[in-house]
């Protein structure tokens, strides 16, 4: 004879799991979210569209991608990649990224020969990176987007000197900012703003020019 089991739902949980509302709930607000990151997807797409001959070629090789999961920590998500460059040798990519519960956030991954020609333009916008209030991943590994201490530190945490120590030393690069889900009517605006300014780190003008990640346009410098 089978053994009866011993698992008991709590109150709580039994509450949820005879109420159907919030499961359907849950389905319509990730529907919507995936509706915003095709929006901002197309946006993405017409911003590259506007500089692509100053870009690196990587920007145009792949669409934007939105694809979702259930269980990062435990909980959904959803993510936008665009550009969307992976290879063994080199990655190039910008990662929305919606989770549930916690955030929206925008981060720049860089490894390789993509890493490499994108540290001087890093070095060279390091203050205004610090004032805009980004922060590093310190991570061992380049796939996990959330805020611990472990994993991502302010850039006011670093000096000039320190930043381009950690751009050389490591194997991959992710600079990101997130945004609150209670701000959620100033998502658009807060990931096309961020997005312009990452576009801004990896344009690939000759030697000599520098970019600026303040309003208006380029200045002259030095860049990719």
């Amino acid at each position: 004879m089978i053994e009866k089991t011993k698992i008991a739902l709590s109150s709580k949980e039994l509450e949820l799991v005879c109420n159907k509302e919030w499961i359907l709930t849950k389905q319509i607000i990730i529907e919507k979210v995936y509706q915003l990151f095709g929006a901002l997807a197309s946006s993405m797409e017409k911003e590259v569209i506007k500089c692509q001959d100053l870009l690196p070629a990587e920007f145009t090789d792949q669409r934007p991608k939105i694809s979702r999961g259930e269980n990062y920590k435990n909980l959904p998500y959803v993510m936008l990649d665009y550009p969307r460059y992976f290879t063994k040798e080199s990655t190039l990519a910008i990662r929305t990224f919606f989770w549930w519960g916690n955030f929206f956030s925008i981060n720049l991954h860089l490894s390789g020969t993509c890493k490499e020609k994108a540290i001087p333009s890093l070095e060279a916008n390091f203050k205004e990176l610090q004032r805009k209030d980004y922060s590093l991943c310190i991570g061992e590994g380049p796939w996990h987007h959330h805020f611990g201490e472990e994993n991502y530190m302010p850039l006011n945490c670093y000096s000039s000197m320190e930043f381009a120590a950690m751009l050389n030393s490591k194997p991959f690069i992710k600079i990101a900012k997130k945004i609150s889900l209670l701000h959620w009517d100033a998502v658009p605006d807060f990931i096309d703003n961020h997005f312009s300014e990452m576009i801004k780190i990896l344009r690939a003008n000759s030697p000599g020019d520098e970019i600026n990640l303040s309003p208006g346009i380029p200045i002259t410098g030095f860049d990719l």
